[in-house]
């Protein structure tokens, strides 16, 4: 008698712990809509009194009033881990001395004209946990 594949299946998490997996990581990805086209870029973030603070290489004019955020941490060998989207309006910093502070906190990329500082208020927040069944 052969023993089933085991397949891991997603769990969903409650909006709390999608929050606590996001603010306990630091890169992720910036998604939006430009001309029709869905933008996915590398950033960098910080979860700060409930709104994300991001870092990414997008130049200023192209974010849109929303934006979406994704973060995954999948182990590849397993299939095992988690995945969380947050989603809601979002606005590029320009203010000097607040930018200055979010650059000096989100370390990992160039600065110039490709360098955004980004506040997205979340106002969806979903998450998976990517687990194996039990035996």
């Amino acid at each position: 008698m052969s023993t089933p594949p085991t397949v891991p299946r997603m769990v969903e998490v409650s909006g709390a712990e999608a929050l606590w997996l996001l603010g306990d990581s630091s890169l992720g990805r910036l998604v939006y809509t430009q001309r029709e086209l869905t933008i996915v870029r590398p950033a960098r973030h910080v979860l700060w009194y409930g709104r994300l603070l991001v870092r990414t290489p997008v130049q200023a004019a192209a974010v849109p009033a929303t934006a979406a955020y994704h973060v995954d941490e999948i182990q590849a060998a397993t299939g095992t881990g988690w995945t969380v989207t947050a989603s809601g309006p979002a606005e590029v910093i320009t203010d000097p001395d607040e930018a200055a502070h979010c650059r000096r906190t989100l370390t990992g990329w160039t600065h110039g004209p490709h360098d955004t500082i980004l506040r997205i208020h979340p106002k969806t927040v979903t998450g998976f946990r990517l687990a194996r069944p039990e035996s």
